[in-house]
C-alpha cells in the first residue's frame, strides 16, 4: 500500500526553476505520484546567511517506496541535477530535496531522520508545507503543521515568489 511523503525542494544556484522543474519530474518518474504542490516561495537562506535566495516548494506524493530507499533515490535525484557533497551544510546549492514526513513514522537510523529534525524551526519549510497539509500531525510533538507554524520563532523572510 503506498505511503504518503511530504518533500521540500530548494534552489538557489544558476535556473532556480529549471532545477525544481526537472526534480519535480524525475520525482514523478522515480518515486511516485505527485499528488499536492504548494506555491513556490522565495525565501531567505537559513544558517548561512551570505548566498542568494532560495526558491522553496513543498510536495506531497505517494509513494511505495520504503523511507530508506525514498530518501537514496532523493540523493540520487540531486547528484543528475547537480547537487556536490562538497558544498557547505547550509550553503547554496543548485538543488536540494528534503524528506520531511513519511506518513506517522518516526524513524532514527544513521543517515536517516524522520520526521526532519529540523522542520519545526524553519519557516521556509512550514510555509510551503503548510499550504497542502496545515492539518497534518508531526508524529513527533503531536500537533498539526499549523500550529507548529504559529509556534516557529524564524522570521527569515518567506514570500510567494513570481514566477518569470
Amino acid at each position: 500500500m503506498p505511503a504518503t511523503a511530504y518533500l521540500l525542494l530548494g534552489s538557489n544556484l544558476g535556473d532556480r526553476e529549471h532545477q525544481m522543474d526537472k526534480a519535480r519530474t524525475l520525482i514523478a518518474k522515480d518515486i511516485g505520484a505527485i499528488t499536492q504542490t504548494s506555491p513556490v516561495y522565495e525565501t531567505e537562506p537559513w544558517g548561512y546567511n551570505d548566498q542568494p535566495t532560495f526558491l522553496n516548494q513543498a510536495m506531497e506524493v505517494s509513494t511505495a517506496l520504503s523511507p530508506q530507499e525514498l530518501a537514496k533515490r532523493l540523493r540520487e535525484i540531486e547528484g543528475v541535477i547537480g547537487r556536490s557533497e562538497r558544498a557547505h551544510r547550509y550553503g547554496a546549492r543548485q538543488i536540494d530535496i528534503d524528506l520531511l514526513l513519511y506518513g506517522s513514522e518516526i524513524i532514527h537510523e544513521e543517515g536517516l531522520v524522520v520526521p526532519h529534525p529540523r522542520l519545526h524551526l524553519r519557516r521556509f519549510v512550514l510555509v510551503p508545507l503548510s499550504t497542502i497539509a496545515p492539518d497534518t500531525m508531526h508524529p513527533v510533538f503531536n500537533k498539526p503543521i499549523t500550529q507548529l507554524l504559529d509556534a516557529c520563532e524564524d522570521r527569515l523572510g518567506v514570500t510567494l515568489h513570481d514566477a518569470v
